[in-house]
């Protein structure tokens, strides 16, 4: 496929299609690119012990969130 084609696909058709040309380098480096030059989440540092009582909360969110973009 031609580059440009790629750059047109939504993440998910990029990801379906690496996932049935696994050989296709070029494929699989614009969908790298494009994973890691989305923005990740930024959560802070606990400051006391309550604070970790909403870790589980925030894992289970990270969680959801993953599974949305792929």
């Amino acid at each position: 496929m031609i580059k440009r084609e790629f750059e047109s696909m939504s993440r998910e058709e990029l990801r379906a299609y690496i996932l049935e040309h696994r050989e296709d380098e070029r494929a699989f480096q614009i969908y790298l690119d494009r994973v890691t030059s989305e923005p990740g989440e930024i959560y802070p540092a606990p400051h006391s012990i309550e604070d970790l009582s909403h870790f589980p909360d925030l894992v289970t969110k990270n969680r959801r969130n993953k599974q949305q973009k792929i």
